[in-house]
């Protein structure tokens, strides 16, 4: 005999709603928001929206790359855009930095890192992005890429951010100690940190590998009174408890905020410090007076920060939202903060060389080079 069971009601115009089992162990595709999966095999979503969400529903699995949505096709070539944007961020900055007297002292090795931090960042996002679309459009998920993938990502992603912190932190005790300021003290604290940071980064995020997992949803039918599996949808899927939900929620605040309180306090340090000193060697002018001219001065300092705070702020926000929200309604919106967060990466070059005369310098030195090298 053939029967079904109903969680409430049966409505004879919706034979699936509230459907639950039947005596076929047949399935029914679950389309509720907070919930992957069907009736018999699903996982409830924790807080935050990835990148998978964002696709999930918008890649048609069996179909070519070319016959995609145009949200898709957008993804790939923005994906494809920010990896070459990355790319020769990255090279200027390494054909700055590799200058032996900028790597006199600690901030050049830490911008030295940040050039290579920057370039596997946007390496591993642009991997990241493409396991997740091959993945949705071939319902095939490696599981070893599932689990390492998207730490890496933050991985690289948070030490690039701690060296640039680590960068405005020896600038400030730079103005601190003034003359007294060791050159080569300085160099070896920053190679220290340097080799000890990413230990740390990966500690504090380590619980993430050992909570991701293929989540894998046999879409079932009943043809002709016979359960047959027609296709297995199959997701990298992140399960929490609520203390390790709590904790991950703690260690992106830490990873977001810190470095940008480390930029602005060692900003402002700069800032009135510098003027301090100023007020006592020259008297004539007014300590309030000597403020306004290093900020006017130093006011990229502050600038820097600022913009990639509010540039990762995307990053912090749909991570923080619930698994609920109908990222099918806005999907667009989702993705420009996804892309927008990671934009940081491939601004070092920006943010670093282009204000300083010091760093462009530099590059035009290292750019002779070169060239000279090349007409050997």
């Amino acid at each position: 005999m053939f029967g079904v069971m109903y969680k409430d009601d049966f409505n004879p115009l919706n034979t699936t709603k509230d459907l639950i089992l039947n005596d076929d162990n047949s399935c029914v595709e679950n389309h509720d928001k907070c919930i992957i999966g069907g009736s018999c095999n699903n996982q409830a979503k924790g807080i935050g929206i990835t990148l998978d969400d964002i696709l999930r529903y918008e890649i048609n699995r069996n179909i070519t790359l070319k016959n995609q949505p145009l949200l898709v096709k957008m993804s790939v070539a923005l994906t494809i855009i920010m990896f070459l944007l990355g790319l020769v961020n990255s090279i200027l900055s390494l054909l700055t930095f590799q200058n032996e007297n900028l790597r006199q002292v600690g901030c050049g090795i830490y911008l030295l890192a940040s050039s290579v931090t920057s370039l596997l960042t946007i390496s591993m996002f642009t991997i990241n992005f493409w396991f997740i679309l091959l993945t949705l459009m071939n319902s095939s998920v490696h599981r070893g890429g599932c689990k390492s993938i998207e730490p890496l990502l933050k991985l690289f992603l948070y030490f690039d951010s701690w060296l640039n912190a680590c960068v405005a932190i020896e600038r400030a005790i730079h103005v601190y100690q003034g003359v007294h300021f060791n050159k080569e003290k300085s160099k070896r604290f920053a190679q220290w940190i340097i080799f000890i940071l990413p230990f740390c980064i990966t500690a504090t995020i380590i619980h993430e590998p050992l909570h991701r997992n293929v989540f894998e949803h046999p879409v079932k039918e009943n043809i002709e009174y016979e359960t047959k599996i027609i296709e297995i949808n199959r997701w990298c899927a992140i399960n929490y408890s609520r203390a390790v939900q709590d904790y991950n929620t703690a260690i992106l605040f830490i990873h977001l905020i810190g470095p940008f309180i480390a930029n602005l306090f060692s900003a402002l340090f700069i800032i009135f410090g510098t003027a301090r000193q100023r007020s006592l060697a020259q008297a004539s002018q007014s300590y309030i007076a000597h403020i306004r001219e290093q900020f006017r001065k130093h006011k990229r300092l502050l600038i820097s920060p600022a913009i990639l705070l509010v540039l990762s702020l995307p990053r912090l926000i749909i991570s923080l939202l619930s698994g609920c929200v109908k990222i099918s309604d806005k999907p667009w919106l989702y993705l420009c903060a996804y892309f927008i967060s990671f934009t940081p990466s491939i601004l070092v070059f920006v943010v670093f060389v282009v204000p300083s005369e010091l760093y462009r310098k530099a590059l035009k030195e290292s750019f002779r080079t070169w060239q000279r090298r090349i007409r050997r």
